[in-house]
């Protein structure tokens, strides 16, 4: 049961808040009485949803934009109060094979993967560290800890959030900031149209991630991985020998979940969006 004790009152910022896991965390934190900003560069749908959810705040972000991200939360603050925790969740995956993708799908995943979650954390810092409180959470993915065929450069960038959370982590231990990283398993959201879970591992539903978000806010730790077993498999697998670890995977159906098992007409308007078609 999450203390709604220790989530009320505080201002929380997501950005890619208008769908998905984004949406289902401001709403669920929303419900526990926090003060909810969100951020997405589609503006219609972010003021659609804002509207319809009654957030304090709502409005068009480009996290690949200094001067969006910057302005975006100077309007929180002005607006609502101090940020108190800042969840970088804005992501794109899109699949198939590496020597089949675009160079400009490459560095668009980069730039709101990587880039994205690394300028806001930038952001953020700036803005806690002088009150030596806050809570950076950066929406990984249980693909940061694996190599999944479909993804390689999703799976990069995956990776690239883990080690920079880790490290600033690290570097700003006992400053009185918090850092987390969520990983999240195969999301039923709009992300994994199309695609069928390898087995054993069902598909997370949003609203678990928003639950496990919610927990880390009120007990802080480095990482949550969620579904619990799929996260389980993950780190398992990762200590076991290449042969042994890889065959495990391929028996699960990793190999084919984002190729040759995917459904691209049901994927088709995903793709387009997250490819900036």
């Amino acid at each position: 049961m999450i203390d709604a004790k220790q989530i009320r009152g505080k201002v929380v910022v997501v950005t890619g808040g208008a769908r998905g896991i984004g949406l289902a965390t401001a709403t669920a934190l929303q419900t526990l009485g926090a003060q909810i900003a969100i951020g997405d560069i589609d503006e219609a749908a972010v003021k659609e949803v804002g509207t319809a959810r009654g957030f304090e705040l709502y409005g068009k972000l480009d996290v690949t934009d200094q001067n969006s991200f910057e302005s975006f939360l100077d309007d929180v603050e002005r607006t609502i109060g101090p940020i108190d925790v800042l969840i970088n969740n804005a992501g794109i995956m899109p699949t198939g094979k590496l020597v089949d993708e675009p160079d400009q799908v490459t560095r668009r995943i980069l730039d709101i993967n990587v880039y994205g979650v690394i300028l806001g954390s930038k952001l953020g810092l700036r803005r806690m560290l002088p009150r030596g409180r806050g809570h950076i959470i950066n929406i990984a993915s249980l693909a940061g800890e694996t190599h999944i065929p479909g993804l390689a450069t999703y799976n990069a960038s995956k990776h690239a959030v883990l080690g920079f959370t880790d490290t600033l982590r690290e570097e700003y231990r006992g400053t009185g900031l918090h850092f987390s990283s969520v990983l999240p398993t195969l999301t039923n959201t709009e992300l994994g149209a199309g695609v069928t879970a390898p087995s054993l591992l069902r598909p997370a539903e949003p609203e678990e991630i928003a639950d496990a978000i919610a927990e880390l806010i009120v007990a802080p730790k480095s990482k949550v991985r969620v579904t619990a077993l799929a996260g389980f498999i993950a780190q398992v697998v990762g200590l076991l020998p290449e042969k042994l670890g890889d065959g495990i995977g391929r028996a699960l159906g990793s190999g084919r979940a984002f190729l040759d098992d995917v459904d691209a007409d049901q994927r088709k308007a995903y793709e387009e969006r997250a490819r900036g078609v």
